[in-house]
This record gives C-alpha cells, sequence and structure tokens, in this order.
C-alpha cells in the first residue's frame, strides 16, 4: 500500500511535532484530540514553529502555508476512515493506548497502517490490542521533533516485514535518520538516557550536589548540551517516572528503581516546563533550581 494520508491521535507535544514534519513533507494529516482547546494550542504551536524555519531560512513562507493547509484538526475518530496510517501519540500509559487503539480499529480501513509512537511500551503487547499486529509497529521520534534527527523503528514480534519496510519507507521520506530497535522495554535511546537522569536524580537525592552543581558538571564535565535535570524537566518528570517503571518491571533489575525523590515530584505534581515546576521553577524570567 502506497501511504499518502496521515493520522495522528494525540495533539500535545509529540503529537503536534509529528503532524508538523508529516505536513512539511507532503503529507495530508487529520490530527484528532479529546479538547478543542488542545487542538487550538497544537495548531499555534505548530504555526510557531514553522515560522521559527521560515526566520531561520529553512523553509519559505510558500512552505509553511502549504502545511498549515494539509493539517485537519479533528475531535471526531470518524475521520481517520481513509488514512493509510495511524500514529498514536498520547500520554505514555499503556491502559490509555490500548483504549486508544480499541476505538480507533473501528474506524480504520482494513489495510491501514498502525502505528505507536511509545517511548518505551512493549511494541507486541500494544499490537496485541488490537485487529492487526501484523500490520502494527513502532515510531519514536525524539522531542522537539521537527529539530531532531533520529527516529526509533522498532517492529514487534507479529509486525510483517512488509510493514517494517513501509515504516523505514515512511520515516526516510521525513528526512530523517532511522535508528532500528528491537522490542526490548525503552528500546535504545531511553534505555540508555533515563537510567542516567534517575542516576542525576539520586545524586540530588543523596546530596551529592544539588541541581546546579549537577547541571554544571555534566554540562562542562561530559560535553552535554542540557544537564541531566533541566532534561528531565524538559521531557516531563512523569514521563520519565514511566519510562523507569517500564523498565524496572520489564528487567527486574534493580538498578532501574525509580529514585524516591523523582517519585515525591510527580505526586506533587512537579512535572518540570510543562507544569512550571520541576527540578527548576519556570514562574519567573530565569528557570531558578528548586533545591
Amino acid at each position: 500500500m502506497d501511504v499518502k494520508r496521515i493520522g495522528i491521535v494525540g495533539s500535545g507535544q509529540m503529537g503536534n511535532g509529528i503532524a508538523h514534519v508529516f505536513a512539511l513533507a507532503g503529507f495530508p494529516v487529520i490530527l484528532n484530540d479529546i479538547s478543542q482547546d488542545q487542538l487550538d494550542k497544537a495548531m499555534k504551536t505548530i504555526e510557531r514553529n514553522l515560522q521559527r524555519q521560515v526566520s531561520r531560512d529553512k523553509i519559505s513562507d510558500a512552505d509553511m502555508s502549504a502545511a498549515l493547509s494539509r493539517i485537519e484538526p479533528t475531535l471526531d475518530k470518524g475521520a481517520f476512515a481513509d488514512v493509510d496510517l495511524a500514529i498514536e501519540a498520547a500520554t505514555e500509559n499503556e491502559e490509555i493506548k490500548t483504549s486508544i487503539f480499541q476505538e480507533l480499529c473501528t474506524q480504520l480501513k482494513p489495510d491501514a497502517l498502525l502505528a505507536t509512537n511509545t517511548s518505551s511500551i512493549s511494541i507486541t503487547r500494544l499490537a496485541s490490542s488490537t485487529d492487526r499486529p501484523e500490520s502494527f509497529i513502532g515510531l519514536h521520534f525524539m522531542n522537539p521533533v521537527p529539530a531532531m534527527k533520529l527516529v526509533e523503528v522498532i517492529r514487534g514480534i507479529a509486525t510483517s516485514e512488509g510493514t517494517f519496510k513501509q515504516g523505514v519507507d515512511i520515516i526516510s521520506q521525513l528526512d530523517k535518520t532511522i535508528a532500528v530497535a528491537e522490542d526490548f522495554p525503552a528500546f535504545i535511546v531511553n534505555r540508555v538516557l533515563v537510567p542516567m537522569i534517575n542516576e542525576a536524580v539520586y545524586t540530588l537525592y543523596e546530596g551529592v550536589g544539588n541541581v546546579a552543581a549537577i547541571d554544571k558538571a555534566m554540562k562542562l564535565g561530559a560535553n552535554h548540551p542540557m544537564g541531566p535535570l533541566e532534561l528531565a524537566d524538559f521531557i516531563g518528570l512523569d514521563t520519565c517516572l514511566s519510562i523507569m517503571q517500564v523498565l524496572n518491571e520489564g528487567l527486574a533489575d534493580t538498578k532501574y528503581r525509580p529514585c524516591p525523590l523523582l517519585v515525591k515530584y510527580v505526586e506533587a505534581g512537579w512535572l518540570g516546563k510543562k507544569s512550571g515546576r520541576g527540578f527548576y521553577d519556570y514562574s519567573g524570567d530565569v528557570p531558578e533550581p528548586t533545591r
């Protein structure tokens, strides 16, 4: 099947970024969410990010206008009836994702492909909740999607060779670089990255250094562009915790135990930049460490 029309469920940070890159590459995109306010916010974000690309001479004004015209925001999953590929980009919660797939399968045409942008959950297990496990694949985009070049492509046990090849071909059309990962908890990037963040939180928890010292040490000592705690705030502490829990449960190794301080921050609703407070307080002009 020639994939021409894309449907995306979830218009948050990841979903609107995925819509952005597909629309810019010439694909008509259906962008779905449960809230009109969220859809309106997503379209404003996409327009702002496209405008940033125009200002940096990466794309033209005509490219921007054409991309925006290709995105159709909707609250109705019935609009997915004629998409060739549906991508789930909801929050990192298996129950929510499974519920979305079960609803989507009643709307999609029989030969439509299904994909998830999960950053850690088993592709095989998610596929088993659908009516088309052989046509299901993991396409894990990095955040922020328009700027990051990598996409992890993950096949589950039931994913057909044809579906895998189509997934690779589709991502190649987006000017992205592909890393093929096996279906193990957190795949490649987050299997390495999030335990490092968790260890940085342990370093804070044990009083080895404060927030500013830990981030400065890793930026200047390891040449990282962002410190691990700053990066955790950018990703979302709830997402970091969810990935650590998947690793802990899936691999049964104590080295993946989530730091109690990370758990407390999430329980407090201190989720990072998106909530205005995490390891930094974002209420002022300059982020201030909270510890």
